[in-house]
């Protein structure tokens, strides 16, 4: 068993934390045409929307390298503005034994939660996959305030 970690952070959201939320839910196949230099293409495999138990996959830039990440959504919380989303496979699944992503939203604020587990002691914490999901919603943010 590998070492588990939890990585947390906010961001502040001008355009408010609802409409971020309304995106990953809703439209979340939008985001590669906003945040281009991060996302590359997603694509629901299963399911009609993000909705629990839909199996969802990201194509994205990291560290000048693309990556692949396949996920199953988890948890919806309309009420939190909560979206969990679980690896399935990956690239991160080479590193981390669990790997699961947790997006919520309030007022203005997006916060971003990873939970892994480390195939082993050496392997770094996830900070670049954060660093992405921060500037990712940073994108998202500069086109819905320019709506």
């Amino acid at each position: 068993m590998g070492v588990k970690g939890k990585l947390i952070a906010s961001v502040e959201v001008k355009c408010g934390g609802s409409l971020i939320h309304e995106l990953f839910h809703i439209h979340a196949h939008h985001v590669p045409n906003i945040s281009p230099n991060i996302i590359n293409h997603f694509e629901i495999h299963e399911g009609e929307t993000v909705k629990v138990g839909s199996i969802v996959s990201w194509s994205y830039n990291e560290a000048g390298q693309k990556r692949f990440i396949k996920q199953q959504i988890e948890d919806i919380d309309p009420d939190k503005k909560l979206i969990r989303w679980k690896a399935t496979e990956g690239d991160v699944l080479e590193s981390y034994n669990s790997f699961t992503i947790v997006t919520f939203s309030e007022h203005e604020w997006t916060t971003w939660v990873i939970e892994y587990e480390k195939k082993t002691e050496g392997t770094p914490e996830p900070l670049v996959q954060l660093g992405i999901v921060l500037d990712m919603t940073k994108d998202i943010e500069a086109h819905l305030l320019k709506k």
